[in-house]
């Protein structure tokens, strides 16, 4: 029977978050995903670090400083990944006043402490290239600074690290139970093929997001004890709207904020919406209304409408908020966080409530925190200034220098791929291209500059195991490939899998 310090349930970006911070404090860690990694919630978010400007509004002023100093430390942790991105607010007369906006980006660009990114400045709109895209009537504005990123390759990485130091993690690997056995829980797994065994832990910590709850209800003697409000976010993806490579937030009449953000495969991303969502969290999809929502909001700025044959795809998220008020607006919702550590009648549960992308690594730091008393060999807070696999111990400023030499190196392969490459691996791109010299060097293609040494690296050390972990989590691949592509590599996975390709 496999004993362990911490057991996560969840491979979303807190479970394995908690997961590496608790490996690299000197814990054994085993946590369990019953999915691929970030299959729901952390793979459809908006792709952005941000401090979250409209919550400035909702004076939640902490969670604002906190995500402003976690995008500078993201920044360097993964500068490969997470990329600084200029943003362009129009001023619309009809909503909030100049001085308004003036003063939230003063407070957006002073309570984070910024150091590496540019400040806000105001901006004529009019006869320019930003406001090309726009409406006459939208011809001052601002621009400010936040980072996107990959959401999926961020858990990817994360998880990466956890095993590199000593956790063991599981994907398609389901929670049955758990029981408190005094000072143990007692949990029942089963495998992809339906075996179950079981797995010793002294902590339990479910952040299993929008199961959260649903994951309590299984454990034996453990019980909700805070409340969660799920909502789905829709985003649409179009072809691409503008030429440069600015994002627009766009306000609306209710209040609510719209972003359209240049995205992968020369498209254009836009989001989200707020809805109240009552069902299984995995089958959101995106609603009509939600289509038509999305499509006027843009409109209503730019010269040329959205309409609904320019859009190439759709995603829905359900997000797992804290619900400290319960009758709240969806929109005022707190993306905070938020921890209930049920130990009545022994082992301790800690259960984690909300959170946003942003703040997923203090997330886990406080987390840890909460559970001093029950692991007290763990070791102190150590991620703040530790890079995530692939990234340069530089940091942020040494990046540059680190992609000239890769894109040296593998001249070879097309632009549009070697840049995906580098945002995808980083310094660990040689490592999954090794000395390659030729296309032909790295095995079949199987079409969009995705080839056989990329798929064998994230097999064994990515946990892929099926072409949608590949396409859509690991590469943002899927659109451009057709279904016989597709088709093609899942019998490809799915012979080495049959020739024993092992979990990392």
């Amino acid at each position: 029977m496999d004993t362990y310090d911490l057991i996560v349930i969840g491979g979303g970006i807190n479970g394995v978050g908690i997961a590496r911070d608790a490996a690299g404090r000197g814990l054994k860690v085993y946590l369990c995903e019953k999915d691929d990694l970030a299959s729901h919630t952390s793979s459809w978010s908006t792709k952005l670090i941000h401090g979250g400007l409209r919550y400035l509004e909702q004076f939640e002023f902490r969670l604002v400083r906190e995500s402003l100093m976690e995008r500078e430390v993201l920044l360097n942790a993964a500068p490969q990944m997470v990329k600084p991105l200029r943003f362009v607010l129009p001023h619309h007369k009809g909503l909030r006043p100049a001085w308004i906006l003036r003063l939230g980006l003063f407070l957006y660009d002073h309570i984070g402490g910024r150091r590496l990114l540019p400040p806000t400045n105001s901006v004529n709109l009019a006869g320019g290239p930003l406001g090309e895209p726009l409406s006459d009537e939208f011809y001052t504005g601002f621009e400010y600074t936040d980072c996107q990123v990959d959401d999926s390759r961020l858990v990817v990485l994360n998880a990466m690290d956890a095993v590199d130091r000593g956790a063991r993690i599981e994907t398609r690997t389901k929670l049955l139970s758990a029981e408190r056995q005094e000072d143990k829980w007692i949990t029942t797994v089963s495998d992809p093929n339906g075996n179950s065994r079981q797995i010793v832990g002294s902590v339990l910590v479910n952040a299993a997001g929008p199961w959260v709850t649903d994951t309590l209800k299984t454990l034996a003697q453990a019980k909700p004890r805070k409340q969660l409000r799920l909502v789905k976010g829709s985003h649409i993806v179009t072809r691409r709207l503008y030429d440069h490579d600015r994002a627009y937030i766009f306000q609306n009449a209710d209040g609510r904020i719209i972003f359209a953000i240049p995205y992968v495969n020369d498209t254009t991303l836009i989001g989200t919406t707020d809805v109240v969502f009552e069902n299984e969290p995995a089958s959101a999809e995106i609603s009509e209304s939600e289509i038509d929502y999305l499509c006027q909001a843009v409109s209503e700025y730019l010269k040329l409408p959205v309409m609904r044959n320019m859009i190439i795809s759709t995603f829905s998220g359900v997000r797992p908020l804290y619900d400290e008020i319960g009758d709240a607006e969806v929109s005022k919702v707190t993306r905070d966080y938020a921890f209930d550590i049920d130990d009545e009648g022994g082992a301790p549960v800690l259960s984690v409530y909300g959170g946003k992308l942003t703040t997923y690594r203090k997330l886990a730091e406080h987390a840890l925190s909460q559970l001093e008393v029950y692991c007290p060999s763990m070791r102190g807070a150590w991620t703040r200034a530790e890079p995530l696999p692939g990234a340069p111990q530089g940091g942020y400023p040494a990046w540059p220098e680190v992609a000239q030499g890769l894109q040296d190196r593998y001249s070879f392969l097309s632009q549009d791929t070697l840049q995906r490459m580098l945002g995808a691996h980083g310094e660990n791109l040689v490592k999954v291209l090794g000395d390659a010299r030729v296309p032909d060097d790295l095995g079949q293609h199987f079409g969009h500059g995705l080839y056989e040494a990329e798929v064998d690296y994230m097999m064994t050390r990515e946990f892929a195991r099926a072409a949608a972990d590949v396409l859509q989590r690991r590469t943002k691949l899927y659109d451009l490939f057709s279904e016989p592509e597709r088709e093609a590599l899942q019998r490809f996975i799915d012979r080495r899998l049959g020739g024993g390709a092992t979990a990392p």
